[in-house]
C-alpha cells in the first residue's frame, strides 16, 4: 500500500521533461538574440572605426586641405586661413562664384567634418565665405 505507482513517476518524469524542453527553448531563443544583436554591434564598430580612420588623421586632413587651398585658380579669391589646434577657419570677403564652385566641389567630395559655414552673395558675380573645419 505505500508503493509508489508508477504512473505518478512517468507523470513527474514528462512534466520535468517539459519543464527542460521550455527553458531549453527560451535559452535558444536569447542565444538567437544575443548572436543579432552581437552582429550588429561588429557591424557597428567595423562602420566606426573606418570613419575614425578617416576623420581623425590631423596630418592628412591638414595636408589635403592645404593642397586644395593653395590651388592656382583659388589664389585670386583672397582666402584667408586660421589654423588652430583642432580646427581651421577659412575666410573670403570677395570671392568669385565659379572659384566658390571649384572650392566647394573640392571640399564636399572629400571627407571633412564641417562645422560651420556661411556663404552670402555680394553681388552676381562675388560672394562671401565663412566655413569652419574641425578634425
Amino acid at each position: 500500500m505505500s508503493r509508489i505507482n508508477p504512473v505518478h513517476i512517468a507523470v513527474l518524469l514528462l512534466l520535468a521533461l517539459v519543464v527542460v524542453s521550455f527553458s531549453l527553448s527560451s535559452a535558444n531563443s536569447e542565444l538567437k538574440e544575443a548572436k543579432d544583436a552581437y552582429k550588429e554591434t561588429l557591424k557597428l564598430s567595423t562602420d566606426l572605426s573606418a570613419l575614425k580612420g578617416v576623420y581623425s588623421d590631423k596630418i592628412k586632413v591638414k595636408k589635403s586641405l592645404q593642397k586644395i587651398l593653395s590651388q592656382p585658380s583659388l589664389r585670386s579669391s583672397k582666402i584667408i586661413q586660421n589654423f588652430k589646434k583642432s580646427s581651421v577657419t577659412i575666410n573670403s570677403e570677395g570671392m568669385d562664384i565659379n572659384d566658390l564652385n571649384l572650392l566647394m566641389g573640392k571640399l564636399l567630395n572629400n571627407s571633412y567634418n564641417i562645422k560651420s559655414l556661411s556663404i552670402h552673395r555680394l553681388s552676381d558675380t562675388h560672394v562671401s565665405l565663412k566655413m569652419e573645419i574641425k578634425w
